[in-house]
């Protein structure tokens, strides 16, 4: 799975990931450190990657404009080091990668998992 890490999570996290055998990269390492969500949703999907982040905003614009991608994994845990949220997100996309590949929005923290199709049906 590809994955690009928002802007407050720990770079350390996508070394961790690569490791675990993910296709990670940083927005802060494309240069997308302070582009606009709606910069980083067309990123993420032109190069078919699931967004992981600590903003509730991603989801609110893919609910708004009713869109079917990219997936976003949204990471409800402040101030984990990167081998903590590497870890947490291995054990979220074991759980739901397969609703990720499709197209999900999913939020996470310590004890549990939400998984919502995309698009959203209203």
């Amino acid at each position: 799975m590809k994955l690009l890490l928002d802007q407050g999570l720990p770079r350390s996290a996508v070394a961790e990931l690569t490791r675990l055998g993910f296709d990670a990269v940083h927005t802060g390492g494309l240069g997308l450190g302070t582009a606009d969500d709606d910069d980083i949703i067309e990123y993420a999907r032109s190069e078919r990657r699931t967004i992981v982040t600590l903003d509730a905003d991603f989801h609110a614009l893919l609910a708004l404009t009713n869109a079917a991608s990219p997936s976003v994994v949204r990471v409800r845990v402040e101030g984990l080091r990167g081998v903590d949220l590497a870890a947490l997100i291995d054990r979220v996309l074991a759980m739901c990668e397969a609703d990720l590949v499709a197209g999900a929005m999913v939020t996470a923290d310590e004890h549990s998992v939400r998984v919502r199709a995309l698009p959203l049906v209203r």
